[in-house]
């Protein structure tokens, strides 16, 4: 009615509301998400931007799917810096830093006016905002997190005689129920793994859980220094490592990420870790009943986060940036947090969701996608420096040098923390 009794006023008045009206029909925002191939994953995410749209009518969302996550932040960084980036992106938790230090993230907290938008930013679960602030300032907006669970088959439980509804709760029972679960073959080495940890892709996240687990962090909050050479840290190593050389529970070098799902499906792997946005996968491929569980503790119970978080590009145009924090605020809804969670197994960002009539259902019928949720009081900020590509690879390559046997885990560490402090001393 407002709009309408000024479009009644004189011709110049029409005009120049016509001006704006036309210039915010026509903003449209473009939006990076990691997914290399095309699937259920861009299905959902299409049809999020159609919804939006419907909602927002002078606002146009257009996906582009830009590959792996390593790929989307190549891909971000190289337009950022040829002054035509997205206006916003999913990308790493962990390339937080690496997108202050290359001037190409705005920080959210410009875009907090008013009451409703200061609760909204509160309403995400702390353990997902490590990753997602520093210096006081919040860089991201948590969207497809994630933590480190434990599954495991309940009919090889019960095989090796294993209470099939009772995981491992301490890393001495996983070698244990490990032991039990492992079929060895003398012509192929073993039939059926009792555990797999995988060690490529993102071989320094599964890690972290066990480094975690044994009492330390791996870097401080500053993002300026990393601790990998400290004892908890090689502790945690040699408790890998041992798994395959010591106790033979364990496939031997590197372990595929991307196979490990497959492995497990296909019996060859009693135990995994994997990240619970595999949640979904595994629900709809396993032949056979599986539990889902925290993973076990050593000194204490722990895991990293993990996972993506929205980003505003610095670079992008006010309109685009303001359309941009609409998008996020919308697609970050309870609702939306929780249909996120239902459909792809990622842990809905903020607590609230779990009580949509949607999650609640899903919860109960399925009470395994409440365990990543309950672990999130055990987590800690995944791994994230400055230059977190080469920090993380230092720490790459001495786990893939520890568990192919090439060098001791303590060797391997003491080489990695050289190689991260070279890079780090600098921004300090």
């Amino acid at each position: 009615m407002e709009r309408r009794a000024f479009l009644q006023g004189t011709a110049a008045a029409g005009a120049l509301l016509a001006a704006p009206a036309i210039a915010q029909s026509s903003t449209e925002i473009s939006f990076y998400y990691p997914v290399a191939v095309g699937g259920p994953i861009t299905k959902l995410i299409d049809t999020y931007a159609s919804e939006f749209e419907k909602d927002n009518p002078s606002i146009k969302v257009k996906p582009i799917y830009a590959g792996t996550y390593q790929e989307t932040i190549v891909k971000a960084l190289t337009a950022h810096k040829s002054g035509n980036p997205p206006t916003t992106s999913v990308l790493l938790s962990t390339d937080m830093f690496t997108l202050i230090d290359e001037e190409a993230v705005i920080p959210i907290d410009d875009f907090i006016r008013t009451d409703d938008d200061k609760a909204w930013l509160k309403s995400f679960f702390p353990a997902f905002m490590l990753n997602s602030q520093t210096a006081g300032k919040t860089w991201g907006v948590p969207f497809q997190r994630s933590t480190i669970v434990l599954y495991w088959n309940k009919d090889l439980f019960k095989e090796a005689g294993l209470d099939p509804d009772v995981p491992p709760a301490t890393w001495a029972e996983q070698v244990t129920f490990a032991q039990k679960l492992t079929k060895l073959d003398q012509s192929q080495g073993a039939s059926q793994w009792g555990i797999q940890v995988p060690s490529s892709g993102f071989p320094y996240w599964l890690f972290q859980g066990l480094a975690t687990q044994a009492g330390t962090l791996l870097m401080n909050e500053e993002g300026n220094r990393t601790f990998y050479d400290r004892a908890e840290v090689v502790e945690a190593l040699t408790y890998w490592v041992d798994l395959s050389r010591k106790h033979k529970v364990h496939p031997t070098g590197i372990v595929e990420w991307g196979t490990t799902p497959k492995d497990f499906f296909e019996k060859k792997a009693a135990m995994i870790w994997t990240t619970t946005g595999n949640l979904t996968n595994v629900r709809n491929n396993a032949k056979f009943p599986f539990g889902v569980a925290m993973l076990p503790a050593g000194k204490r119970r722990g895991s990293p986060t993990g996972g993506g978080n929205f980003y505003i590009s610095r670079k992008a145009p006010a309109a685009q940036q303001e359309a941009a924090f609409k998008f996020m605020r919308w697609i970050t809804s309870p609702e939306r947090a929780a249909q996120w969670c239902v459909d792809t197994g990622y842990v809905a960002v903020r607590p609230d969701a779990f009580d949509t009539p949607a999650l609640k259902k899903y919860v109960t019928d399925f009470p395994a996608a409440a365990v990543a949720r309950d672990q999130l009081q055990y987590a800690v900020a995944e791994l994230s420096t400055h230059e977190n590509q080469r920090v993380t690879k230092a720490l790459n390559d001495g786990l893939q040098a520890a568990l192919t046997g090439t060098k001791s885990p303590e060797q391997a560490m003491k080489d990695s923390q050289a190689e991260a402090e070279r890079i780090l001393t600098r921004y300090r």
